[in-house]
């Protein structure tokens, strides 16, 4: 049973022999994969598809999403559920109100605080820089109590104040990694200059794109949201939810590379200002193949004995319950 189907090959696209994907590139056939149970789609780079396959997925409601070759959000097939008006009538209410967004915004970013200084405290543990690490941490505890007891909120505060967090975050985030092949001095994005912020960039990705599978799956308008501001093309809703998920993110890339799973080799780099550094290949199929064993598998050393995957998906139905009384938080 195949689930998830991510396209990495350059140049390959998709035909479709019945309920059966064909992998193609040129007149070669690279594999055949049953589609029955097809849930989601991922093609990056210049992989493409037929017509027939674009049908099918559409048929079936198979998440399609589309990523530049560095992993970045290129774009996703959206099909509408009209099954779930009311409840997107409320989120727009309730979105409108400054009071609710402002509170709403700061229960975002109080929880990825929270999670911001879980990952700091506990990978500190057996390194010499911990009383730094640890001092990070209280900055942030600073913030997120200077965000709670605040009376007179506005969402500009709220807003700065995940800034501010994710500074102290980033500045400490490289004494984390024990592999010495690899640093990081700060956060670069749009393109990532270096391997960690490529990682970075990359998971980021595959986990806003499991969170838009389930802001879609419960009915959700995943371009509005409290958080982020709405922008064309910006899923500002989705951006918001998967804030409380990057320490998970990051907690993935952090093993995969103190465990030495990737080397510097498994990057390429060019002077093509779009793309300075680039996963290979190879590569890109070992860490999705471990991202899925991730997510996908079940809790071992976490709180949570459910998988990751399943976790994102209860969170985005608290949010949902949260909307129908938001008294009881999410």
């Amino acid at each position: 049973m195949v689930e998830r189907i991510y396209l990495l090959e350059e140049g390959a696209y998709l035909t479709r022999k019945g309920e059966v994907l064909v992998v193609m590139k040129g007149t070669e056939k690279l594999d055949e994969i049953p589609a029955a149970d097809l849930k989601r789609l991922v093609l990056v780079g210049r992989a493409s598809m037929t017509g027939p396959v674009l049908d099918f997925l559409i048929s079936n409601r198979v998440d399609t999403v589309f990523l530049t070759p560095t992993g970045r959000f290129r774009a996703s097939i959206l099909l509408d559920d009209p099954g779930h008006v009311r409840l997107r009538v409320r989120q727009y209410r309730l979105m409108q109100d400054g009071i609710f967004q402002v509170n709403t915004a700061r229960l975002i970013v109080v929880r990825k605080l929270e999670n911001q200084q879980r990952l700091l405290l506990k990978r500190a543990e057996s390194l010499p820089t911990k009383q730094e690490i640890r001092e990070a941490s209280l900055k942030i505890e600073a913030l997120k109590r200077r965000l709670l007891d605040k009376e007179d909120l506005d969402i500009e505060f709220v807003r700065g104040t995940e800034g501010a967090a994710s500074r102290i975050f980033y500045s400490v985030f490289g004494l984390l990694i024990k592999n010495r092949a690899f640093s990081f001095t700060g956060r670069n994005k749009r393109p990532p200059l270096d391997p960690v912020n490529a990682l970075l960039s990359f998971v980021y990705t595959l986990f806003t794109n499991e969170v838009m599978s389930a802001v879609k799956a419960r009915g959700l308008d995943p371009y509005l949201g409290a958080l982020h501001t709405p922008h064309h093309g910006t899923p500002a809703l989705v951006c918001d939810l998967v804030e409380e998920w990057r320490s998970t993110a990051e907690s993935f890339i952090l093993t995969i590379i103190n465990r030495r799973h990737v080397t510097t080799d498994d990057f390429i780099y060019s002077r093509r200002p779009e793309s300075p550094v680039l996963m290979t290949p190879k590569f890109m199929k070992a860490l999705i193949h471990s991202y899925e064993k991730f997510v996908g598998g079940k809790g071992k050393g976490r709180r949570s004995t459910a998988s990751i995957r399943w976790e994102i998906y209860r969170r985005v139905r608290s949010f949902v319950n949260y909307l129908e009384d938001p008294k009881t938080g999410f």
